[in-house]
């Protein structure tokens, strides 16, 4: 087993350390920790209570994984912080685990960049290629999709979703779900549009089209939310469109957009 762990890491009795893994000088590790195979854990870092971490994470100085969550109901459960594989968590970054109320874990998916200063609240659920910009801040409940951005200085309420191929811009504050392929910004932030750089990326030209012209139906045409998002449904059977009104019609917390009446030019 080839490890390079320096000697002014503590590491307690009964962490698991995978092969090629590499710890630096002043980090400490539980004793419930359990890091795979390629991850390196770089100098001041503090890893806590029950975390699991995958193989090939790059974790940056002064990083603060699976510290209890700040949450004033926490009285000491049983909880945990899971992250995959191939993530790139940056300096002075802090993921807390989940909660009781919360079903226990907060869960970090697969390459994955958490910029410097990046707070992941209890019970968070991150996808897969996601970015989030220096000092992005998740509340706890917080649920992201898969290939979604979230701009530098911008808080994220508790309980919100956002949908896969979403971008929140930076220096907003999102207190509603924003929608698979949509971008929002603002404070508070309302959606702007298709996030078209972002899809251009990933999805043929006859799917962004689609999903442009259901856009304009449910959020330009000024028809109910709700009735407009089942009759394309019927009428629509683009899987990325269906995809936006599903997400349209589970919605708890609402769709920030800007309401227009059927007269407004």
């Amino acid at each position: 087993m080839s490890q390079k762990i320096s000697e002014f890491a503590v590491i307690e009795d009964g962490a698991i350390i995978g092969e090629n893994v590499a710890i630096g000088a002043f980090c400490f590790i539980s004793s419930q920790t359990t890091i795979g195979e390629g991850t390196t854990v770089a100098q001041n870092s503090c890893i806590y209570g029950k975390t699991t971490i995958g193989k090939n994470n790059k974790i940056f100085s002064h990083s603060v994984l699976g510290s209890i969550p700040q949450d004033l109901k926490f009285d000491g459960e049983d909880v945990e912080l899971i992250i995959g594989d191939n993530n790139t968590i940056r300096e002075f970054t802090l993921f807390n685990p989940g909660t009781k109320g919360g079903g226990g874990k907060t869960i970090v998916g697969n390459h994955n960049l958490f910029m410097g200063y990046v707070h992941l609240g209890h019970d968070v659920i991150i996808g897969n290629h996601c970015i989030l910009a220096n000092a992005a801040t998740l509340a706890g409940h917080v649920e992201l999709g898969d290939y979604v951005v979230i701009g530098g200085m911008t808080p994220i309420h508790q309980f919100i979703h956002i949908g896969d191929y979403a971008m929140v811009g930076g220096a907003s504050a999102l207190a509603q779900d924003v929608p698979p392929f949509c971008m929002a910004e603002g404070n508070r932030a309302l959606l702007r549009g298709l996030n078209l750089t972002g899809l251009r990326r990933h999805l043929e030209r006859d799917d962004i089209n689609a999903l442009k012209s259901a856009y304009r139906d449910l959020f330009e045409s000024g028809q109910p939310l709700k009735d407009t998002a089942n009759r394309l449904l019927e009428e629509i059977k683009n899987y990325y469109v269906k995809d936006l009104c599903d997400f349209v019609l589970k919605t708890k917390r609402g769709i920030p957009f800007e309401r227009k009446k059927q007269d407004d030019k």
